[in-house]
This record gives structure tokens, C-alpha cells and sequence, in this order.
């Protein structure tokens, strides 16, 4: 069986929605860039201070992602895994601990298997504790289809050993501050995977269904080239580019549950086209290659200042406090609030339109010149 699998946890809300993804994306090459890396990196060292903290023996993973921010994260993940391991033991007096656990739910996807980060099991509830150090999308655990495969794999170990009756799924995103955590009966899961999820998986699996575009093609290994994607965002040329002016209140709202999507398509496209004709050689009729604006650098910085100080320029230095984030990991969270809290000011944020799904709570304009930006 291949490392990875066809029908992987990980891409299950892309799977579940356009079936046919999956087979098209062996096309494709892996494009997974220095994000996925550090996340890697990041997971290993997650791991490795649970492993110590839980009285393991593991030897520190290094890498050249380590950093102020990454050791900060990792320490939190363990914090809340403690946590939760101490209120298992208010139900059972040794719980079991997994961590990085490889789970089987190929009862109800074919070849499908994950890893579990974390895996808390005592009598009568199972605890799923999946580490996502990526910042780029807000990811929540409610009906979230990866923890929920999660699950069903570690049922399908312990199920028949403990009396499980609830399941509790939670997503920790460090980076974004977010904990977010869903639970379901364990018959309300099951049931969603014998009515949803297997049939729908055995259509993903043999490659058919139809392609659907959504959300879910942001990391489509396929999206750059799909014709269902292109079709979608193209179909919002009927509009011709009208100003806003002459568009209905629905055609905006149309417009604006799109944009996203369209906005990210035609990146991919831009970046496609670029990295075709640099590292291939295609050429594209009405475009051409060119050298883009850089700016003007140091060779080497102390020898500049030698330079300018031995003709008599001494003025050549500027002076500016570290950034925030670094001073707080400099001083400490307790000694930072102690020192500088009441320094420190967290501004309202600009107004943003979002989808209604968004969890921030809605804000009301009580006049016109709220939140007027500065000149």
C-alpha cells in the first residue's frame, strides 16, 4: 500500500464534495511549498515535547523552521493535551494516550487510513486532537469530515473494548488562536458513515460522479487545469464587468460568495503561466518574459558603514523596537503584561465583509463616519 492514500482524511471535504478529484489529481505533481514544510516540522516537534511530557523517550527534532514562535506553539499543544488527559481521568482512571496513531477506516473508504495526532480514549468518551500549525484558512472542527474519519478509525480499535458513547473532535490552530472542538454520539457517526460517507467514497475511489467547484479547491493539486473550476469562475462574465451601479442587490451577493474563489483561480492561472515559461520554456501567444522591478541592496552591510563613517558620515543608523510578538516571547507572557501591559492597545479592526458562517460576531455601523480611515 502506497504511503499516502488515494482517499486521504486530509482531503476528505474535497473528495466528499467533487468526486472525481482524486483521480485527477494523480496527474499532477505534489506542489506543496515551505508552508507544508513547516508544518512537518512543526507536527514533529509537537510531538516530540508530548512523547517527553508524557514520560517517553524521544530525541528533539531540528530543522531550519525552528523558531521563538514554533517552541511557543508546540508548548501550548501540549499544555491543552494535558488538559484534556486530566479531565479523561475524572471518567476513567488510566486513560489511553496515542499520539501520532495510524487509523484504519477502510471499512467505510477504500485503502483509507490517516494519523492521528493525538487519541484519547476512556470509558464512555473518545477525544480527537488534531495540531494544525498552518495560519492561511480558519479550520473548524464542527462536522469537519477529517476529524470525523479520525474517529471512525479510532472506534474501530477500541469501540469493542471501551463503552464509548461520545465522540469529541477538536481542531488546534495555534497560529490563528483558534480551539475549536465538536462532539456527536457515536451513533449519529456511524450512521453518517454508512449513509454518506461510504457510498460517496466508493464513487470518489472509482473516479466518477461529477466535478463540482467550491471552497474545497483551494489545494486541488488539479485546480489550476480544472475545467469545471474554470467554467464557474467564467461564469461570472455574464456580468461584463458591469459597475456596480447597474448590478441587482443579487447579483453583488452572487458576485460576492464567489469572489474568493475567483480571485484564487486566477492567481493559480497567473503563476501557472509564469512558471510554465521559466522552467519549461512555453511560450504564450501575446506574452512575454520579462525582468521584473528589484531594488537596490547592500553587498555587504558592514562594509558600507566602514565606508561611510571613514569619509566622515556617522549619522547612518536607525533605531527601532523589536516587533511585538518578539517582545512578549523576550520578556515572557506574565512579565510582558506586568511591564507593558498598559502600553500595549489592540485597535478595532477595518470593517470586512465575510461569509454569514464566519464566527466573529456581526458589527453594526451607527454612522456614516465610523470607522473612517485615518488620512
Amino acid at each position: 500500500m502506497s504511503a499516502h492514500a488515494l482517499l486521504s482524511a486530509s482531503s476528505a471535504h474535497r473528495w466528499l464534495a467533487c468526486t472525481p478529484s482524486p483521480r485527477l489529481e494523480q496527474e499532477f505533481e505534489d506542489s506543496s511549498g515551505e508552508a507544508a514544510a513547516e508544518g512537518t516540522a512543526a507536527h514533529a516537534l509537537a510531538e516530540h515535547k508530548l512523547r517527553k511530557a508524557l514520560g517517553f523517550h524521544s530525541k528533539k527534532p531540528i530543522s531550519k523552521y525552528d523558531s521563538g514562535e514554533m517552541e511557543e506553539h508546540t508548548d501550548g499543544y501540549v499544555g491543552f493535551v494535558q488538559e484534556q488527559i486530566a479531565l479523561a481521568k475524572g471518567n476513567c482512571q488510566d486513560p489511553i494516550v496515542l499520539i501520532e496513531q495510524r487509523l484504519d477506516f477502510s471499512k467505510y473508504v477504500p485503502e483509507g487510513f490517516g494519523t492521528g495526532d493525538c487519541v484519547i480514549v476512556a470509558d464512555g468518551m473518545l477525544h480527537i486532537i488534531d495540531f494544525k500549525y498552518g495560519q492561511g484558512v480558519l479550520v473548524s472542527a464542527e462536522e469537519n469530515p477529517q476529524m470525523k474519519l479520525y474517529a471512525i478509525g479510532a472506534l474501530e480499535l477500541f469501540d469493542a473494548i471501551y463503552d464509548i458513547s461520545e465522540v469529541s473532535m477538536t481542531v488546534y490552530q495555534p497560529r490563528r488562536e483558534n480551539i475549536s472542538t465538536f462532539s456527536m454520539l457515536k451513533e449519529d457517526l456511524y450512521q453518517w458513515a454508512d449513509e454518506v460517507l461510504k457510498p460517496i467514497a466508493k464513487l470518489a475511489f472509482d473516479g466518477d460522479g461529477e466535478y463540482r467547484s467550491g471552497e474545497w479547491c483551494r489545494f486541488c493539486k488539479a485546480a489550476i487545469k480544472c475545467r469545471a473550476r474554470a467554467e464557474e469562475n467564467l461564469s461570472l462574465a455574464r456580468f461584463e464587468f458591469a459597475l456596480p451601479p447597474i448590478l441587482t442587490d443579487e447579483d453583488i451577493e452572487e458576485i460576492l460568495a464567489k469572489l474568493d474563489d475567483l480571485t484564487s483561480w486566477a492567481n493559480d492561472i497567473r503563476a501557472y503561466a509564469l512558471s510554465a515559461a521559466i522552467n519549461q520554456g512555453k511560450e504564450w501567444a501575446g506574452f512575454k518574459l520579462v525582468e521584473g522591478r528589484s531594488n537596490r541592496k547592500y553587498i555587504d552591510e558592514e562594509a558600507v558603514a566602514s565606508a561611510a563613517k571613514a569619509a566622515g558620515y556617522h549619522d547612518i543608523y536607525r533605531q527601532s523596537l523589536i516587533p511585538l510578538s518578539e517582545m512578549e516571547r523576550l520578556l515572557g507572557k506574565g512579565k510582558f503584561q506586568e511591564i507593558l501591559g498598559e502600553l500595549i492597545i489592540k485597535p478595532s479592526g477595518k470593517p470586512t465583509l465575510v461569509p454569514i458562517t464566519d464566527k466573529r460576531p456581526a458589527i453594526k455601523i451607527s454612522a456614516k463616519n465610523d470607522f473612517k480611515e485615518d488620512k
